[in-house]
């Protein structure tokens, strides 16, 4: 208990805080509404932690302990409150006082905007999350696979060079010619906007990392900074999607924030828990669960373009299922790998 105590003081501490906030101002109500938000995005974020995690391990103490502080004021000011308004401003045309004032006094009106703003976010949110699958899948090296048959054969693909990015092409391509004509150009900027983002990252992380001192693979400096904001790029990933569907809970921004805030807090610990205890070596297959899970709810909210929408309750199941399973699986299997050519 101690020990648990030791990385999640401060997600206790501020959940309690922010929860007796909630029922002071806002009543019963009010608090039951932020808890059933803070309970929904620990659930639908435990992926995210767990690749969070895989990024975390190779940066110095000092960047992980900015992802705890600095990285959290991000999480639930930037990611939370700013971003959404941010992408009302762009697709409403308003200016960003108009957005905030929308937010706090004319709560439905907001909603209403930013629920236009649902095939931006679906695009970019599942382009970038389906682009973190891919890339971690289709590569030839990868010795040790949970789904064997399957894992080996992407892992083959991956000795085409560029693969992944004509992947994603292709079906940025095919959003495009499938979408609703008024989504057409939005849908495909947004799609080639995540891959342009995800590349980039990736071409400063080589570049930072090679100048590096040879022989280190703890990441400092700028190659620790092309990392932590990875980080922030993966978690509004995840979190845009929650924060449009958290208005079918509320209305109020500041309830929104409040709950996903306390969650997003959890999470972090979370992160850090895994990291510290390295999860990822104990549990062999963990990292592979985590990227089909990430895969399916990239998917998920590609689906939306086309008014496909799973029931929340199943896609935050199926991502516990899913990391379940390759935990229970890693324990029965501890040291088994896959690592035969594909005949």
């Amino acid at each position: 208990m101690l020990q648990l105590l030791r990385y999640y003081w401060f997600a206790i501490t501020a959940t309690i805080l922010i929860w007796t906030v909630a029922a002071l101002i806002g009543g019963p109500g009010v608090l039951f509404t932020v808890i059933i938000l803070t309970l929904l995005e620990i659930t639908f974020s435990a992926d995210n932690a767990v690749i969070n995690s895989k990024v975390l391990e190779g940066l110095s103490r000092i960047w992980q302990q900015l992802f705890m502080t600095i990285g959290i004021i991000i999480a639930v000011f930037v990611v939370r409150f700013a971003l959404p308004i941010v992408i009302v401003m762009l697709s409403a045309h308003l200016g960003f006082g108009e957005v905030v004032d929308l937010a706090v006094q004319h709560p439905e009106e907001y909603a209403h905007h930013l629920d236009k703003a649902t095939p931006v976010i679906s695009a970019f949110g599942g382009s970038f999350l389906l682009l973190i699958a891919l890339s971690y899948f289709i590569d030839y090296q990868k010795k040790t696979h949970w789904l064997g048959w399957l894992e080996q054969r992407l892992g083959k693909l991956g000795e085409v060079d560029g693969i992944t990015t004509f992947i994603m092409l292709l079906a940025s391509i095919t959003l495009y010619m499938t979408v609703e004509d008024s989504q057409k150009a939005t849908v495909l900027l947004a799609a080639i906007c995540a891959m342009a983002l995800h590349s980039g990252l990736l071409i400063l992380d080589v570049v930072f990392s090679k100048s590096a001192a040879r022989g280190v693979r703890i990441k400092t400096g700028w190659a620790g900074f092309v990392a932590f904001m990875y980080l922030q790029v993966l978690d509004a990933s995840f979190s845009l999607d929650g924060v449009v569907g958290a208005f079918a809970i509320t209305n109020s921004v500041l309830v929104i924030m409040a709950g996903l805030g306390a969650g997003a807090v959890w999470v972090r610990a979370m992160t850090v828990h895994l990291v510290r205890i390295h999860a990822l070596k104990q549990f062999t297959y963990l990292e592979q669960g985590a990227h089909w899970a990430i895969a399916f709810l990239g998917a998920v909210m590609l689906m939306k373009l086309y008014h496909i929408e799973l029931p929340e309750w199943i896609v935050g199941s199926l991502g516990l299922v899913t990391i379940g399973a390759a935990v229970i699986w890693s324990r029965l299997y501890p040291r088994k790998t896959h690592s035969a050519d594909i005949s």
